[in-house]
């Protein structure tokens, strides 16, 4: 079961990064170094965490990455925001990105709670 959660996350948050990839790409270009790189690498850093939580032993360990992962959707979840208000993207494309963030993180923060539990054992 846990394996089959793990891929489904997986797979998610890797669209939701292509999703930040291509939004971006309309982006001003005078954002190149702003919002363009924070969305980009906060998006990709959702999944870093995750997967390099997922790969450690520690339990301890494994959430501190599992809650830095979630950390980044968050700040994914502003920008996102952010690009609607200064009308870099429409609201198809907004609430698109927040449907998948908030998917993402629901999911996340449920593995945060049973790593907790693992942990409190």
């Amino acid at each position: 079961m846990e394996g089959k959660f793990h891929d489904k996350l997986k797979n998610k948050i890797h669209n939701f990064v292509s999703y930040c990839y291509d939004i971006t790409e309309s982006f001003p270009k005078s954002e190149l170094y702003g919002t363009t790189s924070q969305l980009r690498r906060a998006s990709m850093s959702i999944m870093l965490n995750y997967v390099e939580g997922y790969g450690r032993k520690r339990e301890k360990v494994k959430l501190n990455f599992y809650e830095i992962s979630h950390g980044s959707t968050q700040e994914s979840k502003y920008i996102i925001y952010f690009a609607l208000t200064r009308n870099w993207i429409d609201e198809i494309k907004y609430k698109k990105g927040l449907t998948m963030v908030e998917e993402i993180g629901k999911m996340l923060w449920s593995t945060i709670d049973l790593q907790e539990q693992k942990i409190q054992e």
